[in-house]
């Protein structure tokens, strides 16, 4: 693609007439000579013109002229004019106009002996404009000075000779510019182009100091005495101090003035040591370096040292120092080396001082910078360099360390560039090692790089820096290195591309790697084959395994980001790819939800073709590669993403113009119809992209051929190319009318948004003409489709009403047939009809609707029409006879506009009378949504009949403003949701009283429970006498949910409208500084003004959600106008109003009209939007100010507890919580995080329960603000953790806070007392020290090391609340290094008793053994090195083991200390040595056989109401299992272990045996061969039948269910009670008994049926013909059946799906018919039902039934494979017909489908209560399938009906000869006529354009009508 240059923009000379006139008469001088006449002449020519291009071509022209002059020629007042002429016009003109550059090289193009003459000339003009401009000239002047230094030669001379002038004006700007700067708080537009201009002013400055270096020294020479350009350079030294220590100016500028001063004490000092001294003595904020410096210079500088400047101006001056002097080779002298060592430490020190992110940003920018200077520096020659220097730069130096600590604490941080800078600082770390060891290059033999690679890797994976670190040892060191470190790299990287956030770094970190790789394997190779195995068994190998084995979301980001650059580096890996999964066959899928080998295949080549690795198709194969059978397979298989890849396969090609083949058109429409009901919306949106790829490559190669056919000579080529676009209209003709006839009423809504979707995209690529086109698709629209996706725009779905009004736009208005008057009539009273609905989706068809008819010219007669039948007084203006298109819009819109207005006046008057009535029959919302949504498809920038629309706008806002005076009191109420008053204050109050007056029934006061029945003619005498509402005798029902409903929206309607009308209407102001002169508009600032107070009252005293949300949608879009608005007024509001609204904060208490309950209701979305508005780039003043008050008013008070203090209190935190929680103010919130949290802990101590519920909200706030959105479901992952150094580097503050609140809180936890003592913040301090864990990097001396925390943790472990101490032991975890483990387990072992005695404290016990316990669990998991032998832990352990026997009285700790041993006694990573555990165990089995689980006599303190007792008994037989299933060997061989299970089994506690249950359970499953385990002996079998018998605890019983399933998959099970043994019929009817009745628990059910069905099928598998005899199988059929209907809950559909799939062979497609016919058919109907089901879990694995049908059923080779459920529902029914056939059951079968085809029968009594509910509950939904379509499945099945009737027709016998089945032919006959004609008078009774008002009821009867239509067409056929 060639991407157009942007080209400058030209603007013509601008002169004022005087100037011009004088000018050109000075340049038509006459009798000059010849040459200089002419270059007058072009001049006077050019001023003459006012087009700009035509200006350059005569400059350079004039140019050329000059250049031609010779010396010979008298140098004439002319020629002085031409030059002058030239200069003026260059010192005029406007930045950035491509007509100075063309003066400039006129100027520069003059002869040699003209030069001076030309500066001189220059000199004079610029000078005039230095002395004589104002203060608006200066941005163009500082532009002109800097485009004379910018390759001009001319100009700089011309600057240098005005130097003291140019700075005199530079720094007489800046000055203006500081002046100014302090009166503009609050106008952001004016603020930003003021530091704009000052940017540019320093920028310019630095420009001159730099090129006029010569005439500075020049001048400033010791020899000369005092000059004026001292002083300047003073001044402007002052000026740049200035904006260095005010912190109003943004970073831009106040880094630039850093550099300023730099470059002007270098051009002062030159370049000796001096210099270096001077920064130096800066950076430290010390006056001694200044002695060699001028005493000018020195005062300046000593001002700049002064004690209290801000931490920013080290960081700019570190940044100016390492800009503006030079680094390269060698150092001039000391002072400079200490320079150089001084700035990495001074920017770490400002490290903690910091807070705003953008600092943060500098900060790491410039270290990156240091670390290139230090570069610079070393990379002269080597000997030069100090050895100080070197040693300081070196690995492992102090330096160093402290760098990388700072990398270990930024590498995470929010900002992208932050880390992006950690990375490129971490690399020069590594260069700055390699160039001070020259030594050693290998780094295996480095121990510093070997060390810090081993640290790096031992990191968590889920550290985004480690990536980005390793990296870069790739880079430097080579993948090798690497991989001979950690072989399993490759596999663990492509683990990680599951996670979003992680694919990224593991992709670009992969990359790397085997890049790098295969270099390094290239250059050591010998034999070619040989080393790119290797490689292909290092990277492809493991891609593969993980590609078919992995879950398809741990895969998603392989696609996207790994496969594509793994091709790229290596194109001939993609044949070693598919030869590899080619010899998986293909059918194999991986493990359940994996994509399997094809699926993988599918991902390989779709990467290879998009990357254009893959040639196009040939004959029969893709690329040569795949048969297309595998292809067509692949389209529709069960996995989305399966299904995606192959597509992509299809649709992506590396070129945009590739020719379509056949056979990938026919591959489209094999993929699309099941395709398009997709219920996930990514895969609606991949496919939509992939086929959007698709038809622009159908375009562009369309284009292609058309081109060639026209210039092609070979006939037969032209044919091709002919044919090719023959195939193209087909396949867009089918492609087209396919999508068209899927919009039926009643499809899906997944189906319509996507058929919409494509149309578009159709209609966008292809366009729907019906002229001559290529294509021509407007003629395949016809009036029927186009009708259907007008009525689209009725649906619930928001998307698809947009869509399908895009798509009516865009179809041929033929067929739309809007235009015809009738039609527009209809669609237009629908539109007016429907925005008057009580259903709150209607109001947007109606706006949808209304839209449509905008851009058709007779609109107005048709709403003339429509008031004449409405009786509405109307006046529409007249139209002009000729209008343009955009015209009639904005007419329409108007006529539109004034209708609904004049409509809503009437409503608002009538609602005024009683709002009741308006919430029943005329909700004023939907006519102010219509308003709204015509404005927006407005361009209100254009408009043309000005005065009609201002008119109508203060209308608007008028009724705006009545309307929300009508439904505010219920809105505003202290009980908006039930009505219910409470209000003191007597306006609210009397207004609310009024309605509930209007609202209460007659007879008794049950307005809340029941619906009231407004009737038309009321009983005499009646007091409270209704409205009587004109609606024919109907009467409505209304209830108090209706009332609000239209209350709420009406608000929101409101504050939209208002919204719209402030955002997109051009602004009437007066522009202050000329007063004279207006911007004319459409909406006045007093009119803006009043709309943002109506929004300040509805959001400081609305009480409802639902209102103050959305009134802040509409206040947002006020204030962004504000903001960018140009009147000066409107831009300083946002400021007052924030500061009044904090004023009325500060000063509310229970009396005030600020609503303090509600979390503040509308306040913190009131102060949200103004703080939001304000632009980020600003200096952020009003958030500042804003968050100083409130954190302020957050922090507890002295005067404790009054409630002045604590409403205000609960308004900040409340406040606080909104802004920490705001997304769109960024990073700028973050300094603000610290004292948040100090306000939320504290707030926790308060006694006020408003106080403590606020802070609770905002610390969970906080929480999430810190360590991001939880990325998981476990609540202590480490992806949301930081490391403690990161965290108080960030938060320096909170360090000594956290730290003093801990000792304070761990102060109170001694529970020697027996009293228990909760401090209030004890467990937040605990909830955020578990979220740190501390880096293995963090070095020992760290000054915010984690270590002090610790003792105070381990203090809180004594606490006696049992949580405190389970949150004291998780928050130790992360405080000790993994190294550091063993030992402090034994420290805290060491403080255990040793024996029992009367002082023991059971809590201190409990608390410490918690500790060990989660420490030891936390180095199982993370640890993969051997502990350090001889710890002391076993030893100390078998000392104490009395605390697990009953010498402990307490069950608790002796449950604890049972979980240690546990723990300990397992295989896996001990920190045991083998002897150490061996007698460990043995001593835990003494106490285990000796423990009241296997002697069976309770002691006291175990009996089950005993405290813990449950606990300690789990904790037993934890340990029990762990020695009985787990390690049988290591205790005591399998006798003992049977003999523990058995007492597990029987415990009579339900606890035990569910927790044994469960571990056998997963040992089963876990242990997959076919032999039994040793540990299940006939006992145990024999327990297990029994408990399954007898057990009566429903999840215990479930579990054993679930566990003898397991082992009855595999062979049959003999069934025992007790002795006696069971037969199978038995055991069958026992489990159907218990199924039926167990339908209370969902999984006892699923589980009783599971193991019933595998019985069942086990059963007629080993006998199918006498399976039949077996009574109970009917039953359990029929059990099968109901467990698949909508209604059952998701687990039991989905056990009821597994059950069908696995008995699809035995049963369903048995040839023998094992349950009888009609059983069979049932449960094939269920099978189609599941498939049909919402719940796409439940159809896709009901899809699978396919796997399980005998190949022989199958037309296709292919068979056996999971596909999509639309594709197996259609096989499903095919399949069914061809088994009719095989079971010779044919007339039978048509039956059933005929059954099956008209539907269940009623629906008409069931279709009227389901309306009337519709009135009464707003918001309640009937149990809607989402996803299947009857209207499908209905011609689905007349389908195959069709062709078994005709399979039946040719067989010769008679077809129905049985009486049932004709009776039956009967039934359905008169069944069928009865439904036709039912249906068919209910469609005649709807009201016109039912579509619209009752939508689903039309869909249904339409589909009642159909089906029995088809029905008794079929029976006519068959009779």
């Amino acid at each position: 693609m060639v991407v157009k240059k942007k080209t400058a923009k030209v603007e013509a000379l601008v002169l004022d007439e005087q100037k011009l006139q004088l000018l050109i008469a000075s340049l038509s001088v006459d009798g000059a000579e010849h040459g200089v006449r002419h270059v007058a002449q072009t001049l006077q020519s050019c001023l003459e013109l006012t087009d700009p291009v035509q200006q350059i071509q005569l400059i350079k022209k004039a140019g050329t002229q000059l250049e031609a002059l010779n010396e010979g020629e008298p140098d004439g007042v002319l020629l002085e004019a031409c030059l002058h002429t030239l200069s003026l016009v260059y010192t005029s003109l406007q930045a950035k106009n491509p007509l100075r550059r063309a003066i400039a090289s006129a100027l520069s193009s003059v002869p040699a002996w003209l030069l001076e003459r030309a500066v001189t000339s220059l000199c004079v003009c610029l000078s005039d404009c230095l002395s004589t401009s104002s203060s608006d000239q200066h941005p163009r002047i500082v532009d002109t000075i800097t485009a004379c230094l910018d390759g001009f030669v001319i100009g700089e001379r011309c600057i240098n000779k005005l130097l003291p002038e140019v700075l005199q004006f530079l720094h007489k700007g800046l000055s203006e510019y500081l002046q100014q700067n302090s009166g503009l708080a609050g106008r952001h537009i004016a603020q930003a182009q003021l530091m704009q201009s000052c940017l540019a002013a320093v920028k310019t400055s630095m420009l001159v100091i730099q090129r006029c270096q010569e005439s500075i020294s020049a001048s400033l020479q010791p020899e000369q005495s005092h000059c004026m350009l001292e002083d300047t350079l003073s001044s402007l030294l002052g000026c740049y101090t200035h904006i260095l220590t005010d912190e109003e100016f943004i970073q831009s500028v106040q880094s630039t003035a850093g550099m300023a001063v730099v470059l002007l004490i270098r051009s002062v000092m030159g370049c000796g040591d001096e210099v270096a001294a001077v920064v130096n003595s800066l950076l430290c904020s010390s006056a001694q370096g200044f002695d060699s410096a001028p005493q000018w210079l020195r005062l300046r500088c000593e001002g700049l040292c002064s004690r209290g400047r801000p931490p920013g101006v080290s960081l700019y001056l570190c940044h100016g120092a390492l800009a503006m002097l030079s680094w390269k080779g060698s150092l001039p002298g000391p002072q400079w080396e200490q320079l150089l060592l001084l700035v990495p430490n001074t920017l770490l020190g400002l490290d903690v001082s910091i807070k705003e992110s953008s600092t943060a940003m500098v900060v790491a920018r410039v270290l990156t910078l240091w670390s290139s200077a230090a570069l610079d520096c070393l990379q002269g020659e080597q000997q030069s360099c100090p050895a100080l220097l070197q040693q300081s730069l070196r690995g492992g130096s102090e330096l160093q360390q402290h760098l990388l600590e700072h990398i270990y604490s930024h590498w995470e941080h929010p900002l992208d560039g932050v880390r992006h800078q950690t990375r490129t600082l971490f690399r020069n770390l590594l260069l700055l090692h390699q160039h001070t060891t020259q030594s050693t290059s290998d780094p295996s033999r480095d121990p510093y790089i070997i060390e810090l690679t081993h640290s790096l890797l031992g990191l968590e994976w889920h550290m985004r820096g480690k990536y980005g670190s390793l990296g870069c040892l790739v880079e430097l060191y080579g993948a090798g290195y690497l991989l001979d470190i950690q072989p399993q790299l490759p596999s663990r990287l492509l683990g990680l591309m599951g996670d979003q956030t992680l694919a990224p770094y593991a992709s670009d970190l992969l990359e790397r790697l085997f890049v790098s790789h295969k270099t390094q394997l290239a250059g050591e190779a010998a034999a070619e084959e040989d080393w790119m195995e290797r490689w292909h068994q290092t990277w492809v190998t493991p891609l593969l395994q993980v590609l078919c084995r992995a879950r398809l979301d741990q895969t998603t980001y392989i696609l996207d980001y790994f496969l594509p650059k793994l091709l790229r580096c290596s194109p001939s890996s993609l044949a070693h790819m598919v030869q590899a999964l080619q010899d998986t066959p293909p059918c194999s899928t991986g493990p359940s939800g994996s994509r399997g080998a094809l699926g993988a295949l599918m991902t390989c080549l779709r990467a290879a073709r998009a990357q254009g690795v893959v040639p196009p198709t040939e004959e029969g194969l893709w690329g040569g590669l795949v048969p297309l059978p595998l292809l067509q397979q692949a389209l529709i298989h069960k996995h989305d993403q399966v299904r995606m890849d192959a597509l992509g396969l299809v649709c992506e090609s590396s070129r945009s113009t590739e020719v379509l083949t056949s056979q990938e058109m026919d591959l489209i429409r094999h993929f699309l119809p099941p395709n398009l009901n997709s219920q996930s919306p990514g895969v609606r949106q991949q496919t939509v992209s992939l086929l959007k790829k698709l038809l622009s490559r159908m375009k562009d190669s369309a284009v292609l051929l058309q081109k060639r056919r026209s210039q092609e000579r070979d006939e037969e080529q032209r044919d091709r190319d002919r044919h090719t676009l023959h195939l193209y209209k087909e396949f867009l003709c089918w492609l087209c009318e396919s999508l068209m006839e899927v919009l039926l009423p009643g499809a899906s809504f997944s189906k319509c948004l996507m058929s919409l979707h494509l149309l578009c995209l159709l209609g966008q690529i292809f366009t729907f003409s019906t002229g001559p086109d290529v294509f021509a698709l407007g003629e395949v629209v016809t009036w029927e489709h186009a009708q259907n996706v007008l009525y689209c725009v009725a649906s619930n779905f928001l998307e698809v009403k947009q869509l399908a009004s895009t798509l009516l736009r865009q179809l041929p208005p033929s067929a739309v047939g809007l235009q015809v008057p009738g039609r527009m009539c209809c669609v237009l009273q629908a539109a007016l009809d429907l925005s008057t609905s009580t259903r709150p989706f209607d109001s947007v068809t109606s706006a949808h609707l209304l839209n449509l008819l905008l851009h058709q010219p007779h609109l107005s007669q048709a709403l003339l029409l429509c008031a004449q039948e409405q009786g509405i007084d109307f006046q529409s203006s007249p139209q002009p006879p000729q209008v343009y298109k955009t015209d009639i819009t904005e007419l329409n819109a108007l006529a539109v506009i004034r209708f609904l207005l004049d409509c809503l006046e009437s409503e608002v008057s009538r609602a005024e009378s009683s709002l009741l009535q308006a919430a029943a029959s005329f909700p004023l919302y939907g006519r102010a949504h219509c308003i709204t949504a015509v404005l927006q498809h407005l361009n209100t920038e254009s408009l043309n009949h000005t005065e009609q629309w201002r008119c109508l706008v203060s209308e608007l806002i008028a009724v705006c403003y009545s309307m929300s005076d009508v439904v505010s009191p219920v809105v505003q109420s202290s009980s908006p949701e039930g009505l219910i008053p409470m209000d003191t204050d007597s306006e609210t109050s009397a207004g609310l009283q009024r309605i509930l007056q209007e609202i209460q029934p007659r007879d008794t006061n049950d307005f809340f429970t029941s619906a009231r029945e407004l009737e038309t003619h009321s009983e005499e005498g009646n007091t409270h006498k209704p409205p009587s509402l004109n609606t024919g005798g109907e009467g409505y029902r209304v209830t108090a949910q209706m009332v609000l409903v239209c209350c709420w929206r009406s608000m929101k309607e409101v504050a939209m409208l208002l919204g719209q009308l402030c955002q997109s209407l051009p602004l009437h102001y007066n522009k202050r500084d000329t007063d004279t002169h207006t911007h004319p508009g459409l909406i006045t600032e007093e009119q803006v003004e009043g709309v943002g107070l109506y929004f300040r009252q509805q959001l400081l005293q609305s009480r409802h959600r639902g209102a103050f949300e959305l009134a802040y949608v509409g206040f947002v879009r006020l204030t962004d106008m504000l903001c960018r608005s140009g009147s000066q007024a409107l831009q300083q509001l946002p400021a007052r109003w924030l500061s009044e609204v904090l004023e009325e904060v500060k000063s509310s208490d229970p009396s005030s009209k600020l609503c303090a309950t509600r979390r503040s209701a509308g306040i913190p979305f009131y102060i949200q939007a103004l703080l939001s508005s304000e632009p980020k780039s600003s200096s952020c003043s009003l958030l500042k100010m804003t968050m100083r008050e409130l954190i302020a008013l957050a922090m507890p008070s002295e005067d404790k507890n009054t409630d002045s203090s604590t409403v205000p209190q609960v308004h900040a935190l409340n406040i606080l919580r909104a802004l920490y929680r705001d997304t769109r103010l960024g990073e700028n919130i973050i300094p603000f995080v610290s004292e948040g949290m100090q306000a939320a802990v504290l707030g926790f101590t308060s006694p006020v329960w408003a106080v403590r519920n606020s802070s609770t909200l905002l610390f969970s706030t906080l929480i999430t603000r810190i360590f991001g959105v939880k990325k998981g479901k476990d609540e202590h992952s480490k992806k949301n953790r930081m490391t403690g150094r990161e965290f108080f580097t960030r938060f320096p503050a909170l360090y000594p806070f956290l730290l003093n609140q801990l000792e304070e809180a761990a102060a109170t936890v001694e529970s020697d007392s027996g009293r228990v003592k909760l401090h209030p913040s004890l467990f937040l301090l605990l909830l955020v020290l578990s979220r740190l864990y501390p880096s293995p990097m963090d070095g020992s001396a760290s000054p915010l090391g984690l270590a002090p925390f610790m003792p105070f943790i381990i203090r809180c472990g004594r606490s006696a609340v049992y949580r405190t101490r389970e949150m004291a032991a998780r928050a130790l975890v992360p405080f000790v290094l993994l190294t550091q483990v063993p030992s402090t387990i034994h420290t805290l072992l060491k403080e255990l008793p040793l024996e029992p005695g009367p002082q023991i404290q059971q809590n201190h016990i409990h608390g410490t053994l918690l500790q060990v316990l989660f420490l030891l669990r936390s180095y199982q998991t993370d640890s993969h090195r051997p502990p350090p032998a001889g710890n002391g832990i076993g030893e100390a352990l078998c000392q104490r083991m009395w605390l697990a026997s009953r010498q402990n009285s307490c069950l608790v700790t002796r449950g604890a200390f049972l979980d240690v041993l546990v723990c300990l006694c397992r295989p896996r990573v001990s920190l045991l040595e083998d002897s150490e555990a061996a007698d460990l165990r043995r001593g835990a089995l003494s106490i285990l056989m000796a423990s009241e689980l296997v002697t069976s006599s309770p002691s006291p303190p175990s009996s089950p109401w005993w405290p813990g007792s449950t606990q300690y008994l789990l904790s037993l037989a934890r340990l029990a299992l762990s020695d009985s299933l787990e390690t049988p060997d290591l205790w005591g061989g399998p006798q003992l272990s049977n003999q523990l299970l058995q007492s597990l089994l029987l415990c009579p506690e339900y606890e035990v045996r569910e927790e044994t249950l469960q571990e056998v359970l997963r040992r089963l499953q876990k242990e997959e061969e076919s032999k039994r385990p040793q540990w299940l002996d006939e006992t145990t079998l024999s327990n297990l039948t029994s408990l399954a018998l007898h057990e009566t605890h429903p999840q215990c019983l479930a579990k054993v269910l679930s566990v003898l399933s397991v082992l009855s998959s595999g062979c049959g099970l003999q069934w025992r009670d007790g002795a006696q043994t069971m037969s199978q019929g038995e055991v069958l009817l026992h489990l159907l008994a218990l199924t039926q009745r167990s339908a209370h628990s969902v999984e006892l059910h699923c589980a009783a049926l599971t193991l019933l069905s595998q019985l069942v099928v086990q059963l007629v598998t080993s006998n199918p013909q006498g399976a039949s005899a077996v009574t109970c199988l009917a039953q359990w059929g029929e059990l099968v059946c109901s467990c698949c209907s909508e209604e059952q809950p998701e687990e039991v559909k989905l056990a009821a799906a597994k059950v069908l799939v696995t008995c699809t062979s035995s049963v369903l497609s048995n040839p023998h018919l094992p349950l009888g016919l009609s059983t069979t058919v049932s449960l094939w109907g269920s099978v189609f039902k599941l498939l049909q089901d919402e719940d796409q879990e439940v159809r896709d694995s009901a899809s699978d039934f396919l796997c399980n049908v005998p190949a022989t059923l199958f037309d296709t080779g292919v068979s056996g494979v999971s596909v999509c459920p639309p594709a197996a529902l259609d096989s499903g029914v095919g399949l069914l017909c061809r088994l009719f056939e095989l079971w010779g059951q044919v007339p039978a079968g048509v039956l059933a489908l005929t059954e099956w085809l008209l539907g269940e029968e009623g629906g008409g009594e069931e279709a009227e209560e389901v309306s009337s509910l519709d009135e009464d509950f707003l918001f309640e939904k009937g149990d809607l399938n989402l996803w299947a379509e009857p209207v499908q499945w209905v011609k689905l099945l007349h389908r195959h009906l069709d062709s078994l009737i005709l399979v039946l027709k040719k067989s010769q016998a008679p077809y129905f000869t049985d009486p049932d089945q004709l009776h039956q032919i009967h039934t359905l006959t008169t069944q069928a006529e009865a439904q036709a004609g039912s249906s068919k008078q209910a469609l005649d009774a709807l009201p016109a354009l039912p579509q619209y008002s009752c939508t689903m009821e039309h869909a249904r009867l339409l589909l009642q009508h159909q089906r029995a239509t088809l029905v008794l067409d079929l029976l006519t056929t068959l009779k």
